[in-house]
């Protein structure tokens, strides 16, 4: 009988292990690489045997806890930016990560163009030679990128995954490019560390970042659970209904491949299985689930969000969308006043003005958001502009100035107000820099209406500051609108260089 009680002491041994000797384990964002935010507090957590006494040092500081339900967090206080430092972390085994500084962190989140690397893949073409020219020069340790890793989930992750890395000529082309050009300027500017976390995913809808909660706040949101619900109710129908049809539909996509080749044409798209909404990689709440909620409450600095051309269609239910992704966001850190910075979408054919104006309304509604205005660094027939390098730079202008407190012009004009007055429109603006600025030949791209709501095409001057618009059409005009297109023409600028946002009086 012995034996069979050593082997069951034994077994018994092996299944205890994990509660007896647990291994004390950070999160991954407080991993090799990483940095921490300067200044305020820095929370470290982590998973660790239950009672365990963990012990977390950095950079002269220590602090002690007891892990609960298997989990920790310690708090660091008003670190200085610097480094880099070892942060050590003791349990009943000891951790070291190397190479940790303090300094500036910010979660950048969005679809592809947020996503679009320094360096995009060959299979995004043409070929741009300032991608592998910015990639060769970009040697700043000091600059870190973590990118989180996981597919949409219903519920919300306990841990994130990814890892840190050092900004380097090679570790850089897949870095976001404009989380990179942002943080080139902001290191240049101020010489702090700066790290970038990296949360973006290509063709994403804005559903995909919230809360359950978000979008059960308001009938208006709601709808995009109730659309979810009926996608799962309708798809084993439809899934039948699709292997009932398949046969037919490959024969008749076969012989459309034949008529195509021999008729020198691009081939039809091969028919596929209906997407199934229990997997799909968009579904609302989904990246919020895998990619925000487990980061927090990682002490940041603030967001830079680039998102919207998913939802350029629906321009009405993304500013509220959007107004209760931010509030979400700044809940679930805990800091109502997180600063948000924001990219609205420049020129492209398939991109309607609405969608701008939502945003440029998030902006004015929304305290401690800012907004890059970009319609002169897009492409009318390419949705993914190829030069990040501005829209990085003005994002940073943005938070110099309003985050950092630099007194410098991060703006371009942002119509204020207009009187209509024998004839004109007298149009002031707020941020005007140095004065207004007429560009591209001139100030164009204004219409001008009166009680009809004819718009036609106007003429624009700049006088004292102010644009005065007319028409010999309209005698007594009531509106105005510029850049009121789907690929506007930019025009009006202050003498900083930043251009105007398009922008119309006639508010609904």
């Amino acid at each position: 009988m012995k034996p069979i009680l050593a082997t069951a002491g034994l077994i018994f041994a092996f299944a205890a292990s994990p509660l007896i000797w647990a291994d004390v384990k950070p999160s991954a964002l407080f991993s090799d690489n990483a940095v921490l935010q300067q200044g305020g507090d820095v929370p470290v957590w982590g998973t660790a045997r239950e009672g365990e006494k963990v012990t977390v040092e950095f950079a002269g500081q220590s602090a002690t806890t007891i892990a609960k339900d298997g989990k920790w967090r310690v708090m660091l206080k008003n670190l200085k930016a610097d480094g880099p430092h070892v942060l050590t972390i003791k349990g009943d085994n000891v951790v070291t990560v190397q190479n940790v500084v303090a300094g500036e962190v910010w979660l950048c989140s969005g679809q592809s163009n947020m996503a679009f690397p320094v360096v995009p893949p060959e299979r995004v073409q043409p070929r741009q030679p300032l991608w592998e020219e910015e990639a060769a020069k970009a040697d700043y340790p000091m600059i870190r990128h973590f990118r989180t890793g996981g597919g949409a989930l219903d519920e919300p992750a306990a841990e994130v995954t990814g890892k840190w890395e050092v900004c380097t000529p090679v570790t850089v082309r897949e870095f976001t490019a404009v989380g990179y050009f942002f943080a080139r300027d902001l290191w240049v500017a101020r010489h702090a560390p700066v790290g970038l976390i990296n949360s973006s995913v290509g063709a994403t809808g804005a559903a995909s970042w919230v809360s359950r909660e978000t979008l059960l706040s308001s009938p208006e949101l709601k709808g995009n659970l109730d659309r979810q619900e009926k996608n799962k109710a309708d798809y084993p129908a439809q899934l039948e209904k699709y292997k009932a049809d398949e046969p037919r539909l490959l024969a008749e996509y076969n012989t459309a491949v034949a008529k195509a080749k021999a008729d020198g044409k691009p081939e039809p798209r091969k028919p596929t299985p209906p997407r199934n909404p229990f997997t799909d990689a968009y579904r609302p709440t989904g990246y919020y689930n895998s990619k925000i909620f487990p980061l927090a409450p990682f002490a940041l600095r603030g967001v830079l969000w680039y998102q919207g051309e998913s939802n350029s269609g629906h321009a009405t239910e993304y500013r509220i969308l959007f107004g209760g992704l931010i509030a979400g966001w700044r809940e679930l850190w805990q800091k109502l006043e997180l600063p948000f910075l924001f990219v609205q979408l420049p020129e492209y054919k398939g991109t309607p003005p609405d969608i701008r104006e939502a945003q440029l309304r998030t902006w004015t509604d929304t305290p401690h958001t800012g907004m890059v205005v970009t319609v002169d660094c897009g492409d009318a027939e390419n949705i993914h502009p190829a030069d990040k390098r501005p829209i990085g730079a003005r994002l940073s202008l943005i938070a110099r100035a309003t985050v950092y407190g630099e007194d410098i012009v991060y703006s371009g004009p942002l119509f204020d107000a207009a009187k209509f007055t024998d004839g004109h429109a007298v149009l002031t603006f707020k941020h005007s820099g140095g004065g207004l600025l007429a560009k591209n030949g001139g100030l164009g791209g204004f219409t001008i209406a009166g009680a009809n709501k004819k718009f036609v095409a106007a003429k624009a001057e700049i006088i004292d500051d102010t644009v005065v618009v007319s028409s010999p059409e309209v005698s007594e005009p009531k509106a105005v609108r510029y850049g009121w297109d789907n690929v506007p023409v930019p025009s009006l600028y202050n003498k900083e260089g930043l251009p105007a946002s398009p922008f119309r009086t006639d508010l609904p």
